[in-house]
């Protein structure tokens, strides 16, 4: 079974950090390309990061450029997301997500397997 878990999340302060974790089973991760993805409420689900399987590419939205760091760790089938000077319009729930494409996408649509998500609250 494919599990995608996700931990880290919670409330700080604006300009602070958190570190997300994603945990995968059930596949072959360092076959998959990773990505990061958040939803804040009434708002469409966005990519935030993505780092690809082979050669580890990694893609960022503009918001997030030079604050936002992903990260892999195949030999612990663990993804990272590390997140700094967050910003109250950070705030959303965070999701990890695989796929067997080559590169990196920011596109939900590319995406096989899901995490439930967790909350990153930012307050100013």
């Amino acid at each position: 079974e494919v599990q995608l878990v996700e931990s880290g999340g919670g409330l700080v302060q604006a300009g602070g950090s958190l570190r997300l974790s994603c945990a995968a089973s059930g596949f072959t991760f360092e076959d998959y390309t990773i990505g990061w993805f958040r939803q804040a409420p009434g708002k469409e689900r966005e990519g935030v990061s993505s780092i690809s399987r082979g050669d580890d590419g990694t893609y960022y939205r503009d918001s997030v450029k030079g604050r936002f760091t992903i990260s892999r760790d195949n030999a612990k089938n663990t993804m990272y997301l590390q997140m700094n000077s967050l910003k109250p319009e950070d705030t959303a729930v965070y999701y990890c997500a695989a796929t067997d494409y080559d590169y990196g996408s920011l596109a939900d649509i590319d995406y096989d397997y899901w995490g439930q998500g967790t909350q990153v609250t930012v307050s100013s």
